[in-house]
């Protein structure tokens, strides 16, 4: 294993990490930035008391000429009808119209409120629900999702975890990103498919993800491999056993316990084609919970990396050659494909998916035209094909659904670097169509 750049002493952080916390719970706030990648910060914090009072910053104003805007919902400010978290409201003191500095796009009455940048609050007993906890925010200029004159971006708690670094009762928490304006913002992939999954909701859809992903040094070069040269052929490293076979499989241990510890529907690991490369797989999971659950194991195996002094790659082609790539294959199944008979359901999907290809292609992730040539088990970028048992088809039908006639469907195009979101959402779109005037069009 490479030595760690990162300054930590196992031992000496022990020390700090037993000590009580005096009943207060810590929250690390994760969110997908403007790059596809992944950012965290962490606070102890929680729900306000019906009592909590957000006062006006900046304001020169006397205090008798602020307007009082009533309840407001601590978790949704900018949404002053919010009614979910109707018992755990906030008052809001907001200054007249005239006030200088007045926030553009926000609603009329909130616009005239300077809402405090941290909420200040503890956490004193343990969270159950992301409901119970506030939104925050961050400068979105520095993660390439908002402008330098307009930073401010909202984090959304939607999903919570138990934190395997700092242990009960502390947890992660996934978060969605939002406007000032109070729409979503342009990589906040999360809230469309979600409301394409509610609308789709009687097809009970299931989704498997198999996340393949390859491990770095700190010379960008995969572990393993010879500094001046390349390792022996693609053979004997699938699902390898041995040394010279396999590298860092520490790393992929900790994270397959993390991710059990923090209860993320994690099913299976091996290693892959390439040699310092991984598979693992999540799920089944219904609806939204899959992109949920890959992208918080996602971040988890990056944390784990961290400690060991290694990179993640989620490039598709990570190394250029007779070499793997590197892919996010997604099994989809719905309760008619899961029926007697569901084989024609399978096969009306395929005719849907065939007529979108491009459009799919699209979402699918950066730098997939370098891995889908037709050749290294993927299908060509410029054509759909479907088969059955076939590895080299864009879609594979396994061998035992076919048998059996009915089943699930692997969707193999989809590059290791893509959006869950974007990857499930559109195939629920395809195949049973889409919300009103809206499509999940790259950008």
């Amino acid at each position: 294993m490479a030595e760690s750049t990162t300054v930590s002493n196992y031992e000496i952080l022990q020390k700090y990490m037993k000590l009580p916390q005096k009943g207060k719970v810590m929250a690390e706030y994760v969110w997908i930035d403007g790059t596809n990648g992944l950012r965290t910060k962490s606070k102890v914090g929680g729900p306000h008391s019906a009592s909590s009072t957000l006062r006006v910053l900046e304001s020169s104003f006397h205090p008798n000429s602020h307007a009082h805007l009533g309840p407001i919902c601590f978790k949704h400010p900018l949404n002053k009808s919010c009614t979910a978290c109707a018992n755990a409201r906030i008052n809001v003191i907001a200054a007249p119209a005239s006030m200088p500095g007045q926030q553009a796009g926000l609603p009329s009455e909130i616009a005239r409120a300077f809402i405090l940048k941290q909420w200040r609050h503890t956490l004193n007993k343990p969270v159950s629900s992301p409901d119970e906890l506030p939104e925050w925010n961050f400068d979105g200029s520095s993660t390439a999702q908002a402008p330098g004159d307009n930073s401010d971006v909202y984090i959304r708690p939607v999903a919570i975890y138990p934190d395997p670094w700092r242990g009960e009762p502390n947890i992660v928490v996934l978060c969605e990103t939002w406007d000032p304006d109070g729409s979503p913002n342009k990589f906040n992939y999360r809230h469309e498919a979600a409301r394409l999954m509610e609308a789709n909701k009687e097809h009970e859809l299931w989704f498997g993800l198999e996340q393949e992903y390859t491990l770095l040094g700190l010379d960008d070069r995969p572990y393993g491999w010879p500094k001046n040269g390349f390792p022996g052929a693609q053979g004997p490293y699938y699902c390898g056993v041995g040394t010279g076979r396999v590298f860092c499989r520490d790393i992929v241990e900790a994270h397959y316990k993390a991710c059990m510890y923090a209860g993320i529907n994690i099913a299976g690991t091996n290693a892959e084609v390439m040699p310092a490369q991984w598979e693992y797989q999540v799920g089944p999971c219904e609806g939204i919970e899959l992109g949920d659950h890959l992208w918080m194991s996602r971040f988890f195996l990056h944390r784990v990396a961290e400690e060991f002094g290694a990179k993640v790659s989620f490039h598709p082609k990570p190394i250029p050659g007779d070499w793997n790539g590197a892919g996010l294959h997604t099994n989809v199944s719905s309760a008619e494909m899961r029926k007697e008979g569901g084989m024609k359901h399978i096969e009306a999907a395929m005719k849907k998916l065939a007529g979108r290809h491009e459009d799919h292609i699209a979402v699918y992730g950066e730098g997939n035209k370098e891995r889908l040539t037709g050749a290294h088990e993927t299908g060509s970028i410029d054509k759909f094909t479907w088969a059955v048992a076939d590895r080299g088809a864009s879609v594979r039908i396994p061998r035992q659904c076919a048998r059996e006639g009915k089943g699930y469907f692997e969707d193999r195009r989809p590059a290791s670097n893509a959006d869950p979101y974007q990857i499930t959402g559109i195939i629920v779109e395809t195949i049973y169509g889409g919300l009103p005037g809206e499509t999940l069009d790259k950008e």
